[in-house]
């Protein structure tokens, strides 16, 4: 399993060298967008609109956009010094919490956590302690320039760390459009809602859900490949060294008669000059 991060936990004077990875993947099927004429990929290039010119990745820098057409531009050494400062490549647990108190509306990505070299004891011990405290580590890391705040739990015997989203990340409740005040609903209503509810109600088994859409867009990609209902792209057509000889004696022909004719007209008269 590939490693996309190396640090360590700590929580008091505990220090676990650790390794990040991916604990999910993105399953979604990658669709090309062709030129319908031609079947050829289209590109798409980073294009100055002032200058009409395609702009090179050293020709760009970033900047903040503070208000609309005013930006802050920020160098690459600024912004690398800022990132040293925050990333010691380490996760500090600053805080002991249950799990439940935490809303799902915060959850953003999960990472596998495994012991560096000789971290396996204190490892073991964060994990038990976890499981015996029915608690998880509230913790901050920062990962690809961007400080995250996490949750450090027990999943199947492996440590998981859980990206959270921060509070002002999450947009507010309040500002939904048309949601409804309290609404009266009669006493049968709501027995029958929650009969319903009790009747659908089952244990959680994710190995009963599949991506119906997936499956059956790899169903049709497959028919239409064993179907040989396949395109290529057209070839561009490039500059040949060969010319078309009968082309090339044509031109020159085309090219040599106004001088004949000129050649022809000159002769002609020194002809009367000297007959005169």
């Amino acid at each position: 399993m590939h490693t996309i991060w190396k640090g360590s936990i700590s929580f008091g004077l505990v220090n676990i060298p650790i390794k990040l990875h991916a604990a999910t993947e993105d399953k979604d099927i990658k669709l090309r967008n062709l030129h319908k004429e031609c079947h050829s990929p289209i590109k798409y290039e980073k294009v100055c609109p002032v200058c009409e010119v395609e702009v090179k990745n050293e020709d760009i820098v970033k900047a903040y956009e503070y208000t609309k057409g005013k930006f802050v531009v920020l160098d690459d050494e600024e912004l690398e010094s800022l990132k040293k400062e925050k990333e010691d490549k380490a996760v500090e647990i600053i805080d002991f919490i249950k799990m439940a108190q935490i809303d799902p509306i915060f959850f953003n990505r999960s990472y596998f956590m495994s012991p560096s070299e000789g971290g396996g004891k204190a490892y073991s011990l964060l994990r038990k302690a976890l499981e015996e405290s029915e608690k998880v580590g509230l913790a901050k890391i920062i990962i690809r320039s961007k400080e995250q705040l996490a949750v450090i739990r027990v999943y199947k015997n492996t440590l998981v760390m859980e990206t959270l989203h921060f509070p002002d990340e999450v947009r507010s409740a309040g500002d939904v459009p048309n949601v409804p005040n309290e609404e009266k609903v009669t006493d049968k209503e709501l027995s029958t809602a929650i009969l319903l509810i009790d009747q659908l109600t089952n244990d959680f088994e994710p190995e009963k859900y599949t991506d119906d859409y997936r499956t059956a867009l790899l169903e049709l990609i497959e028919s239409k490949r064993t179907g040989k209902e396949i395109v290529t792209p057209n070839e561009k057509e490039k500059p040949s060294n060969v010319t078309d000889l009968m082309a090339a004696l044509q031109a020159s022909i085309d090219r040599t008669k106004p001088k004949e004719a000129t050649a022809k007209k000159k002769r002609t008269t020194t002809k009367k000059k000297k007959e005169a």
